[in-house]
């Protein structure tokens, strides 16, 4: 993985929604970052494809640069969905940015798990265009 980008000012303009991406997955990257700039041509989105190294991004922006959005894939190196909920949980100044889980399981532990740790869903990844789309539109009326 390449270092992620500095968040320029461009980032803290409330017109300029940005987005933090938690996938290791190259194809739901690309797909993902197509269908949100597809429904906002504003948005930003910066993935990051290792838990550890989420929280440590994170924890370099300042308050105004916050995504207003986070979407953890629930299996990544690093660390796992659930364990970066229950970091991203002991600072408060996460506690505004909705937390969304997707998964290729459908476990009820996992998704217990995550609601419980502050997730504002957790949802399984859709395995067609149109549902994905669908998914997209909602995780992004999460985005404030």
């Amino acid at each position: 993985m390449k270092d992620a980008p500095v968040l320029s000012s461009a980032y803290i303009n409330p017109n300029n929604k940005f987005i933090l991406s938690g996938e290791d997955d190259i194809d739901d990257q690309e797909l993902l970052e197509e269908i949100f700039i597809s429904l906002d041509e504003k948005l930003r989105l910066i993935h990051i494809d290792n838990g550890k190294k989420i929280i440590e991004y994170l924890d370099h922006l300042s308050d105004e640069a916050l995504p207003c959005l986070v979407i953890l894939d629930y299996n990544m190196p690093g660390l796992n969905g659930s364990e970066i909920l229950k970091l991203l949980g002991t600072n408060n100044r996460y506690d505004h940015i909705p937390k969304i889980v997707w998964s290729t399981s459908g476990s009820a532990a996992y998704k217990t798990s995550c609601l419980e740790l502050g997730a504002s869903d957790y949802l399984v990844k859709p395995s067609d265009i149109k549902s994905m789309k669908e998914t997209v539109k909602y995780m992004l009326s999460f985005c404030r």
